[in-house]
Parts: structure tokens; C-alpha cells; sequence
């Protein structure tokens, strides 16, 4: 926001000079931008009367100007075409400096002497308009200074403001924060309630009041549409940074600059039936003021008439009902828009207003009917016309609520490693505008102000107090760190470990946006309600991941778009879905890979990852709480979400799914143009954490017995299945388990297939014999007859 210092000093003159205003501005967290003046560096320029104009005898742009000071009578040769006998100029005496150390000298132009220069806005830079020389108004003295008349010793500056302190874009709000900081009163201005003159209404209605709860209109005939703003009025929107275009629609953005109250006028007689405050509707479409149609959505709000939208709400206003140099009757409003309506609208259709800007920050919600009265004053003033009642439709109900914040000064010490005294405290809560019920000596109930929406909790009040105290004021002080050290329990594992599993079996981790596309989530969804976001980044972010193989599979994307054809990655972190008592989340762990099972290498052969791979990195992961016995894999016989039947599996752990793992479906790897195969797994964070404190047990001194068994059994029989019921036949001395041969051919019958396991025996104190070890053995053989009509393979 670009503002005038003098227009800042004129409600309230601290003893400060420029750049010490600055300062203080600064390091109340209002962060200046940029000073510059508002004018050039120039002398010797004044205010002429032009006395005479006569065509130049030897050029047809030039004219013969004698233009007056008041001390004498000068001929000037000038080239601007709105030059006319009985305007006020702005004349550059010979010997005058202008910008540039442009240096002014008698002159003859085409054989005729010329004492001067008439001067554009340009020329004297006060801004880029060089059309024609600079008229200034009737009433400007005669050989007054320029400088002087026009108040050109003043700084423009710019304030970059965070997005909640919507209060201070506004002359009338930056004053308010510098009487704070200086400890002064605010010379506002006196904003008395207009008469009405004619009893001329136009009927309101507003069917949407949860976003315009306040709309205020008063009808305003008989104005003088050929006057011209006067030149105060013009410098000081120039000044912040707007340009003049008409007097009424000078006074709405001058308003807007001055108390914060974004307005808009509409030509009365363009209107039709009545105001209607709606939100938009499919189909419906509108020009602008800058001459762009839009087409509208339905969320936008919108003034309407019964033609149609006349306005975007808060945003910009309709060119066929736009007030012009033809209009005689207007009709002022000045309405509240809540900021959650107007957030993000404005750039959905590529627009930025300074009416948009101020309505999603939050305006003051009391400041509408002295928005209107102080503006229809000034039309008054400049234009004339009648104007009637202010006509207004209110929600009180839709209506922002003055919040109640409790604030305890232990807290405060706290947070600014500082003992602030109660008087000082309350005193800087007063002066900020807020309402301090004092409940005992430390504690206190602290009512906010209409306009000062960003505060809500008891942080934002100590804010206040440290930015008012002086940040430049608070101790520099080292935070205290306690050194008591948390106990770590051996029954859980860190994810930090889990990591380094993945780490050495050469993943590399992966952090992607919780925020996915809708159309790549579906492919993942398995069941879960998707969670969508009410006001995304962008469509292709706008709903919460159910898994962790959305972003995982984007990783992959841009990694096989890149050449890498080896790709190994895992994340960590939340998943969310939808369930009837609310908004679930759940930290997991997940991994995808694809491309060669090694680097490529002389040394081993190129072959690609295939389901035991992944299988034995998740297994990896599983084995770390020294349980692994816990954790059964039960093959998936149908397509879940992305997964292909037959090659993929759940992970059950007490009784439930904990996580998945397995090969992407062909139809899924080819809509999304992955080089497969892919592979992937994801489980429970906490379902895998959980470990077996490791008790020390002596080594035995007593040999071990070791049997191999091959057994043929149907192809559907799983290998998990014939380990359950060995480990339960076996006896409690069998102390290893383990497949090393899986044979399906020749002398093996169709659908059937050989496992070859060794089981190996070891007993603490004596040796096993020959005879323990085969009872055993038969035990097992019978009862896998039993279970899975197995027979021994000769």
C-alpha cells in the first residue's frame, strides 16, 4: 500500500522526522518497502495565467502563449495542444532547474522568441502523463510557487502488510498504529450524517447474507457530471499510487484510502427493479469495468439487478452500469463481504482489485455507514446533487463477533523474557483500542475491536504488547533447554531406524505433498473415503491422501521421465480417509521400486525386480522387533485398487490387515505410463514398532539334529500354511525353519508342487536321539498328510 506522509500527518503529526517515521513503522511490523518523493528535484517553476494564445507564423503545433506571474508578462512558445487563454499553468521561468538539471534559457522556436516553459506532469515528474501541459485549478495564485501550492516536499511510501493486519490499509489505520506507538491522539475526521433531500430509494435485497451480512445504498440525484475532482483530491490518489478518472469515482477510491471501506457507485438509471445480493448462477456471464467478460461460477457473489449481474461482490463492478460523464443519477454502496466469500475469487478469473485486496484481509464490519455519509459529503461538495435516505439490509446474526481473549502476564513473561508491569500492559491494550476487564492482578479479560479481526487467541494479544513495548526493547536471551533426557523403551522401534533399514538396502526417501490428484488417487483409494480440500493450490491438489503411493508413483513419474531406469524410493508420513466418527489419520510407511534388481554391473546379471524383492525388503523391515513370527503374508486373489491378483499380498498382524505389498497391475502401470514392473508396500508405522526385549540365553554345549523333508503339495497350498503346522508338531527344541529348495516340473504331478525345508533341533542340556528326532518327524509328515494331503517326495 503507497500512501502520502503529509496525508498521514494531517490526522496525526508525530514529533519524528521521515525517515525516523519509517523506522518506527518498521519495527511495529507495518515493513516499509520503498520512500520516494513524489515529485522531481526542481526550482523556479510557478503558477501562470495563460493571458493569450496566437498560432506560431511559421508552425502549425506551436502556439504563442503570454502567460502571466503576477510580476511580469512572459511570451512562451508552446507545443501542447490543450494550451487555451484563461487556464492556470505550470511555468518554468527563465533560469528555472527541472529534473534532470534540465536548465531553462531564452530560446527562439522556428524565428520566435520563447521565455520559458510550459510544463507537463511528466516534465516535473509527478507521474507519466504527458498529454498536454498541466492544468491547475481556477482558484490557484498567481506566481505562488509550485512546490509550495502543490505541497510537492512530501514522501511517498510503501508499506508491505502481512495478511492479517487488514486494518491498516487505510490512512485513518495507519494512523491509529502510529498514535499507539507515539502515545497521541488521532485527528480524525469529523463524519457527520447527511440529511436526505428527496425521500428517493432503491429497494435492496440480499439473499445471501451469510456473505454480505451488512449492504448499505443511498440514491444520489441531480450531480454536475461535467465537474472535474478538484487538484487536492486528484494529488493525493496520485500520491498513493491510483489515478484520477471522474469525480465520483475519484471520492469512492479516496474513501476507500482514507477509512478502509471499499466502495462502489452504480449510474441509477442503467438499474433495473431493484439490488439483489446473490451468488452467481451456472451460465451466468459478465463484462467488466475493464471491459473483460468473465465467465462466473457459482461461487462467486454477485450484485444483481432483474437484468442480470450488474458487480462482482467486493471484487469489481459491471461496465453497463458503470458511472460515466454522462450520468445524472447515481446510486452509492457501501456493504460488508466476509472475507472466507471474497478469498480466492478475484484471482480464480486473473483479476487483483484494491477492493479485493482489503475484503479478504477482513474490513471493519462497523465502518459502512460512515463510509457512506463521509463519501456522499464529499460528492456534495464536488459534484452538488440531492441525495436521499441511506437504505440498509442487515444480518445480524451472519455478523462478525467481537472476540473475548484471556490474557495471563505469566504468560506473557513468559513468552517475552521480560517482567512487564500491569499498568504497562493495560495501558498498552487501551491505547490499542481494546476493552481490558481486569479478573485478578495477573489475568484479564480482553475485548477486541470491530476492526482489529486478526486477534482471536492469547498469542496474538502478547504480539500486540511486544510490538507496541519494542521489539528493539525485549531481552536478548539464549532459550533455556532442559537436559533431562527422555527414557527410550527397547519394546518399540524408532522410524528413524525403520529408515535406515530401507537406507542400506539402497531405497532413497521421498517427502511428497499430502495434497494429491483426484484422478491419480482413485487409482489407490481401496475402499477409503477421500478427504477433499474446501480451498485447494490447485486442482490437481485438492484432495488428501489416503496412501502414500500417490506421491510415490509421481516420484517414480518424474524419475523414469529423467532416464533413471533404476528407482528404489520410500516415505513416511500420514495418510487421512474419511470414517463415520471423522477425520481418521494414520502415520505409514511405504516403498515402490522399478528398473534393475542391481546397478549395473560386469559382475551379476541384469534382471529386473521382481515380487520377492520387495517382499524381502518389507521382511527386513518386520524382523527388526524380533517377531517376525507375528506377521503372516495371505496372498490377494482378486485386484485391490492398484494391485495385481496373485502377486500381491496383506500383511495380518493380530488378526488384521496392517499393510500391503505386491506388483501394480499391467492396466494401472499403463495409464500412467510407468516402465514396469512396479512393486510397492505400505504398513502401519505403529503396527510394526512393537519389539521383543531381547533376553540372553545360554549357548547350547550340545550338538544340533538337522532333517531335510520334501513334500509335494497342491500349487494352492501356501508355504506359511506347511510352516504353521510343522512349528506346532515340532516340539519346543526345533530352533530353525527354513526353505531351500521350491521345484514344480518333471515328476511332479499337474497343479502340484515340492517343498524342500531343513528342520533343525538343538537341546540346552543333553543330546537329541535318533529316536525323539523321528517321532517327531512322523508326527509332522502325518499331520501334513492330514491338512494338506501331502505325500513325501522320493
Amino acid at each position: 500500500m503507497k500512501f502520502s506522509e503529509q496525508w498521514l500527518r494531517q490526522w496525526i503529526d508525530p514529533e519524528l522526522d521521515s525517515e525516523q517515521l519509517v523506522v518506527q513503522l518498521t519495527m511495529a511490523g507495518l515493513e516499509v518497502d520503498g520512500v520516494e518523493p513524489v515529485a522531481g528535484v526542481f526550482k523556479g517553476v510557478c503558477v501562470a495565467e495563460v493571458l493569450e494564445v496566437q498560432a506560431h507564423p511559421d508552425a502549425d503545433k506551436l502556439s504563442v502563449c503570454q502567460v502571466n506571474t503576477g510580476q511580469a508578462q512572459y511570451q512562451v512558445v508552446c507545443g501542447a495542444s490543450n494550451v487555451r487563454a484563461g487556464i492556470k499553468v505550470a511555468l518554468a521561468e527563465v533560469g528555472a532547474v527541472l529534473p534532470g538539471n534540465f536548465k531553462i534559457k531564452k530560446a527562439k522556436l522556428r524565428g520566435v522568441a520563447s521565455e520559458g516553459m510550459l510544463c507537463s506532469e511528466k516534465e516535473l515528474e509527478l507521474s507519466d502523463n504527458h498529454d498536454g501541459i498541466m492544468e491547475l485549478s481556477e482558484g490557484a495564485p498567481v506566481g505562488e510557487d509550485i512546490r509550495r501550492y502543490l505541497e510537492l516536499d512530501d514522501q511517498c511510501i510503501e508499506i508491505d502488510l502481512t495478511p492479517n493486519r487488514g486494518d491498516c490499509l487505510s490512512i485513518k489505520g495507519l494512523a491509529r498504529e502510529v498514535g499507539v506507538l507515539n502515545r497521541m491522539p488521532v485527528l480524525e475526521v469529523t463524519v457527520e450524517p447527511v440529511a436526505p433531500r428527496v425521500d428517493d430509494t432503491f429497494k435492496v435485497t440480499v439473499e445471501a447474507p451469510e456473505g454480505c451480512p451488512r449492504y448499505l445504498g443511498r440514491v444520489l440525484r441531480n450531480i454536475n457530471p461535467d465537474t472535474q475532482s478538484p487538484l487536492w483530491l486528484q494529488e493525493q490518489l496520485r500520491r498513493s499510487g491510483m489515478r484520477s478518472i471522474d469525480p465520483v469515482v475519484d471520492v469512492t477510491n479516496y474513501v476507500m484510502m482514507e477509512l478502509g471501506q471499499p466502495m462502489h457507485a452504480f449510474d441509477l438509471a442503467k438499474l433495473n427493479g431493484s439490488i439483489n445480493v446473490r451468488m452467481a448462477k451456472a451460465g451466468e456471464s459478465l463484462v467488466l469495468l475493464d471491459g473483460q467478460e468473465v465467465q462466473l461460477t457459482e461461487q462467486t457473489l454477485l450484485i444483481t439487478d432483474q437484468s442480470g449481474p450488474i458487480a462482482m461482490a467486493g471484487i469489481m463492478g459491471g461496465a453497463a452500469t458503470g458511472v460515466t460523464n454522462q450520468t445524472k443519477d447515481i446510486f452509492l454502496e457501501s456493504a460488508f463481504f466476509t472475507p472466507l466469500t471474497i478469498a480466492g475469487k478475484a484471482r480464480s478469473y486473473g483479476l487483483h482489485t484494491d477492493s479485493s485486496h482489503r475484503y479478504e484481509r477482513g474490513v471493519d464490519f462497523q465502518l459502512q455507514r460512515t463510509a457512506i455519509e463521509r463519501a456522499t459529503q464529499l460528492l456534495l461538495d464536488i459534484v452538488g446533487g440531492e441525495p436521499g435516505p441511506v437504505v440498509e439490509q442487515c444480518s445480524e446474526e451472519n455478523l462478525p463477533r467481537a472476540s473475548a481473549v484471556q490474557l495471563r502476564g505469566r504468560r506473557v513473561a513468559q513468552i517475552l523474557s521480560i517482567e512487564l508491569e500491569t499498568k504497562e500492559i493495560v495501558d498498552i491494550l487501551n491505547r490499542l483500542g481494546m476493552q481490558v476487564e481486569t479478573q485478578n492482578e495477573e489475568e484479564w479479560q480482553v475485548a477486541t475491536p470491530s476492526y482489529r479481526f486478526d486477534i482471536s487467541i492469547e498469542a496474538d494479544l502478547i504480539e500486540e504488547i511486544a510490538r507496541v513495548y519494542g521489539y528493539n526493547q525485549l531481552p536478548a536471551k539464549m532459550p533455556q533447554i532442559s537436559q533431562k533426557r527422555q527414557s527410550k523403551s527397547e519394546s518399540e522401534i524408532s522410524l528413524q531406524q525403520l529408515r535406515r533399514v530401507l537406507l542400506t538396502r539402497g531405497y532413497y526417501e521421498a517427502i511428497t505433498y499430502s495434497f494429491v490428484d483426484p484422478k491419480l488417487q482413485s487409482y489407490f483409494l481401496q475402499g477409503k473415503n477421500a478427504i477433499s480440500l474446501a480451498n485447494p493450490i490447485s486442482s490437481d491438489m485438492s484432495d488428501m491422501r489416503t496412501s502414500l503411493w500417490p506421491g510415490l508413483v509421481q516420484a517414480l513419474q518424474y524419475n523414469q521421465n529423467r532416464q533413471h531406469s533404476r528407482v528404489r524410493l520410500f516415505e513416511s508420513g500420514l495418510v487421512f480417509s474419511q470414517t463415520e466418527s471423522g477425520v481418521q489419520q494414520l502415520e505409514k510407511l511405504g516403498g515402490i521400486i522399478a528398473g534393475m534388481r542391481d546397478t549395473e554391473s560386469w559382475a551379476h546379471a541384469s534382471n529386473k525386480v521382481d515380487f520377492f524383492d520387495i517382499k524381502g525388503d518389507l521382511e527386513a523391515l518386520l524382523m527388526q522387533g524380533g517377531q517376525f513370527a507375528s506377521y503372516q503374508f495371505v496372498s490377494i486373489d482378486r485386484q485391490q485398487g492398484a494391485l495385481h491378483p496373485g502377486q500381491s499380498a496383506e500383511i495380518i498382524s493380530g488378526g488384521r490387515s496392517i499393510g500391503m505389498v505386491g506388483a501394480m497391475h499391467p492396466s494401472v502401470e499403463r495409464a500412467l505410463n510407468l516402465n514396469g514392473p512396479v512393486f510397492l508396500f505400505e504398513v502401519e508405522v505403529a503396527a510394526i514398532q512393537c519389539a521383543k526385549i531381547a533376553n540372553f540365553e545360554e549357548l547350547s554345549k550340545f550338538p544340533e539334529v538337522r532333517r531335510d523333508l520334501a513334500i509335494i503339495v497342491d500349487e494352492s497350498v501356501h508355504l506359511s500354511q506347511v510352516n504353521k503346522v510343522i512349528r506346532e508338531q515340532a516340539g519346543e527344541y526345533l530352533t530353525d525353519l527354513k526353505l531351500f529348495d521350491l521345484y514344480q516340473g518333471k515328476g511332479i504331478g499337474p497343479g502340484r508342487k515340492s517343498f524342500a525345508l531343513g528342520l533343525t533341533w538343538q537341546h540346552r542340556s543333553r543330546t537329541l536321539t535318533d529316536e525323539e528326532i523321528s517321532q517327531l518327524v512322523s508326527s509332522i509328515i502325518k499331520n501334513l498328510e492330514k491338512e494338506f494331503n501331502a505325500v513325501l517326495r522320493g
